[in-house]
């Protein structure tokens, strides 16, 4: 087996290695601080269906195809290591606010069944079955059994485990330049564009609010509720620690921080959809940086003999971790990838 070097320790990079790893490749990961960059900050939420953004067709099959493989990925992580990845498989409730919040909802809706897409309208009250800390005072409810979540900490720490038990090398430096020796896999997010000439990436910044949920509540949910609240995006996730995350923002305004005005308003809409909200206990506010390219599109395929470029999945990181590091394998190996890659080539906006 070649030896693989690969560059930059989020989740994606975690994931890459340990597929590697595990088919007998010597691996060595190279990232001063793995696990510490959009994964820290991610919501972890596997929701191909609910995640669907207009005029973005060429990302449904990628979507789509990498929630098939989650499965496959877990079980891997789960023979090399017994760490908790917080996995769940208890489907996603999106809800509406108010009327126009509804009418926007039964819109995407149509517009995910088209697309051929499992979404289930449900009467407020059947909603309120499966969630009862939901309003009583919703427009309307849509339930979508095929949208997982991973707990992003808890699930980068597996991997870290993993890959140690694997004996992979783990650099925890910042790579200066690519590695010549072997295959090398450049997957380190924005610094990627530092590395390799014609990456068009740029931070897009998000907040995330972590709670926690009073005994008393607990559990305040049992799976991710989305919601529209004046036309808003905003999403609850329940963890399996008894946490429960609020997000997120979307701004490209350099400022790596929380945004006051953001927290307000993440606060406000999720009280809106789950008023026990209320009552968490307020823990943290974070901001990170997510990659995005031009055409929000991922980066992924080789570029050279020894060079595969695996970057800019901008909000969709976590949920493509498992097809980007199946299909790094596959090329690795000389394999085909399985599926259509041509949206994704690295240099289509490298300049001539």
């Amino acid at each position: 087996m070649s030896g693989v070097t690969v560059v930059g320790g989020g989740l994606i990079g975690l994931a890459t290695a340990l597929r590697l790893a595990d088919r007998g490749h010597a691996v060595t990961l190279m990232d001063p601080s793995p696990a510490s960059g959009a994964t820290h900050h991610a919501g972890g939420m596997l929701a191909p269906v609910a995640e669907v953004v207009y005029r973005q067709e060429a990302l449904f099959p990628l979507m789509l195809r990498s929630a098939e493989l989650y499965p496959g990925l877990i079980a891997v992580v789960e023979k090399h290591t017994g760490l908790p990845t917080g996995y769940r498989t208890d489907g996603t409730l999106v809800v509406a606010a108010d009327r126009a919040d509804s009418a926007h909802l039964g819109e995407l809706s149509d517009y995910q069944s088209t697309h051929g897409m499992e979404v289930e309208r449900l009467p407020l009250r059947q909603a309120r079955k499966l969630e009862p800390a939901l309003s009583p005072q919703l427009a309307g409810a849509v339930h979508i059994p095929g949208d997982h979540q991973v707990n992003p900490r808890m699930f980068a720490a597996a991997m870290l485990d993993a890959l140690n038990n694997l004996g992979v090398a783990v650099v925890r430096e910042k790579a200066a330049q690519l590695p010549r020796d072997g295959q090398v896999v450049l997957a380190n997010g924005l610094g990627a564009a530092a590395l390799h000439d014609g990456l068009r990436l740029r931070p897009v910044y998000g907040d995330i609010l972590r709670l926690g949920v009073p005994d008393h509540l607990a559990p305040l949910l049992t799976r991710v509720v989305r919601g529209f609240v004046a036309d808003r995006p905003v999403y609850l996730i329940p963890r399996t620690d008894g946490t429960l995350a609020v997000g997120a923002t979307s701004r490209e305004d350099d400022r790596p921080v929380p945004r006051t005005g953001a927290v307000h308003d993440l606060l406000r809409d999720a009280i809106r959809l789950v008023p026990g909200v209320e009552e968490c206990d307020f823990l943290e506010a974070t901001t990170g940086a997510r990659p995005g390219t031009p055409d929000d599109l991922p980066y992924l395929g080789r570029v050279s003999g020894n060079l595969i470029i695996s970057t800019g999945y901008f909000r969709h990181g976590i949920l493509l971790t498992a097809l980007a590091a199946d299909v790094t394998l596959a090329l690795v190996e000389g394999d085909d990838p399985g599926i259509d890659l041509s949206a994704c080539a690295p240099h289509r906006h490298q300049e001539f």
